[in-house]
Formats: structure tokens, sequence, C-alpha cells
């Protein structure tokens, strides 16, 4: 008998993976179509961090430790409330029709090496942070490319 899976929590995270030319990491879904996208994903209870959910998803769809040297995660105080669509609905306990999404960025040095989740993406390209924005098939996703000027954190003395 197969057992049936939890119910997805409707808070998730979005990172953008930056390098400090602001050169952004896009990667591609696995699930068909033409869909680029930031790291995104679901706590995995509900008191997890938010901190956790973005370095647990980070590593888990590209190999990159958020802790490596050089690595700076920076949790930008930004919260998007969204739809879920219909087609995912089934995978929210009943009448959840809305996600919260926080949105982090990652500053990596040039060079981090990617290793891609191939059950979840098929493809990653560094874009400049405009063209990343452009790219973007998710609208919150193509504002925080866009945001990403001013959320950069200075840099440290």
């Amino acid at each position: 008998m197969e057992q049936q899976r939890p119910f997805k929590i409707p808070e998730s995270v979005l990172v953008v993976i930056h390098t400090p030319a602001l050169d952004v990491l896009l990667l591609h879904r696995a699930d068909g179509g033409t869909h680029w996208q930031s790291v995104t994903g679901s706590k995995d209870h509900w008191d997890e961090a938010w901190e956790a959910t973005a370095a647990r998803e980070v590593w888990e769809e590209t190999g990159i430790d958020v802790q490596a040297p050089g690595c700076t995660l920076s949790d930008w105080w930004l919260e998007n409330i969204y739809d879920i669509w219909p087609q995912w609905r089934h995978r929210y306990a009943p009448g959840v029709v809305f996600n919260r999404e926080r949105v982090f960025g990652l500053c990596v040095p040039v060079g981090t090496p990617v290793v891609l989740s191939p059950r979840e993406h098929v493809a990653f390209e560094w874009l400049p942070w405009r063209e990343a924005a452009d790219r973007c098939f998710s609208a919150s996703n193509a504002e925080a490319c866009l945001l990403l000027p001013r959320c950069v954190p200075a840099p440290r003395p």
C-alpha cells in the first residue's frame, strides 16, 4: 500500500544566488516547459527557520553550501503572498490556496561549482541581473532579480 505524502507547507523561500558582480544563477526546471528560476522550496516543518529552509534548498538544488568560504546568505526581509496554481493545490491541505514566500540572497564567489538535482533541474545559467529578471517565469522571482542591486549587503571591513 502506497503511503500518502504529507501536505506541503504553504511557506517557502526564494533564494537569488549571485556573484559580487551581480550575475545571477538561474535553473531550468525538469518538469517541462521553459521555466527558469532561482532556488525555491517549502519548509519541511512549520517551525523550520527561514534561514535553515534557504540553506537546505540551496544545497539540495545546487550543491552549494551557504557556509562555504566567500558565501554570504542574506535575508532580504521581503515576503510575497501568491495564489498557488490550481494544478498544484492537491499537494497542500484542503482549502489552502495561498503561499507565503520569503526572499533571500546568496552571494557566492565567481566560479562556484553548481551540481544540479536532476529530479528538479536540467540546466543552469549565470546571467547579468537584468537578463536574469527577463528570463524568470515567476513575477516574484523577476522582481527579486531587479531588487538585487539594492539588497546586496555592504562589504565587511
